[in-house]
């Protein structure tokens, strides 16, 4: 029996009811990351030409083969009005927070657009630190297709540098896991400890130390 092929629910909805009130450069937001134990939270903005088609099977990148999301990516990256990246690394995430770091990477992504945008559709998330209008959509990246658009370019960026990082620390496997907590990664940093991009403030990403009492007894 042949495999049926999956449906995307991408639409382009949200950004024609903000250009039918005026907004002419309308980006999507979103971030890939936020729950590895390694390497950046990476967000990606980008505006979609509406006179473009989107790429057929734009949808949310954790919907997508690394094949699909590659291609969509280079459709993306030429049919775009521009698209630009945010990136916080390990070190502010363990300074501040997760969400405070996908914030800072997100406004990094909206002041790298040229030209800028005049309003934002935004995966779940309201960025009360930019005063452009914007409108939260809860699973964004499975409705927008701006949202899907700056997913998935946001998941080949972060992947490509996870790679990078792989040929730099190869004990950890972050070519395959690209940072998240398998059981592989578990594995390793169990057998070798962190390296400079774990997220040490993340829960077990550091080994903890035996107590006083235990270590005596």
């Amino acid at each position: 029996m042949a495999r049926q092929k999956r449906q995307s629910l991408i639409h382009t909805l949200f950004e024609e009811e903000a250009r039918g009130c005026g907004f002419g450069r309308v980006a999507g937001l979103d971030e890939v990351g936020r729950g590895a134990l390694a390497g950046p939270v990476v967000a990606a903005a980008v505006i979609l030409d509406p006179a473009a088609p989107v790429p057929e099977g734009l949808d949310d990148s954790k919907k997508l083969t690394p094949r699909q999301r590659e291609r969509i990516a280079e459709e993306l990256r030429q049919r775009a009005v521009c698209y630009a990246y945010g990136l916080v690394g390990p070190e502010e995430i363990d300074a501040t927070n997760i969400l405070i770091a996908t914030r800072r990477a997100m406004l990094q992504a909206l002041e790298g657009l040229r030209p800028c945008a005049d309003f934002l559709l935004i995966d779940a998330l309201q960025l009360r630190e930019c005063e452009l209008p914007q409108k939260a959509i809860i699973r964004g990246d499975s409705a927008s297709a701006s949202i899907a658009a700056a997913s998935v370019l946001a998941k080949t960026y972060r992947d490509a540098l996870m790679r990078e990082y792989d040929a730099e620390f190869p004990a950890y496997g972050f070519a395959r896991h690209v940072g998240y907590g398998t059981r592989a990664h578990w594995s390793a940093l169990r057998d070798h400890g962190c390296c400079p991009i774990h997220r040490r403030s993340f829960r077990g990403v550091v080994a903890e130390e035996p107590s006083a009492s235990s270590a005596s007894e």
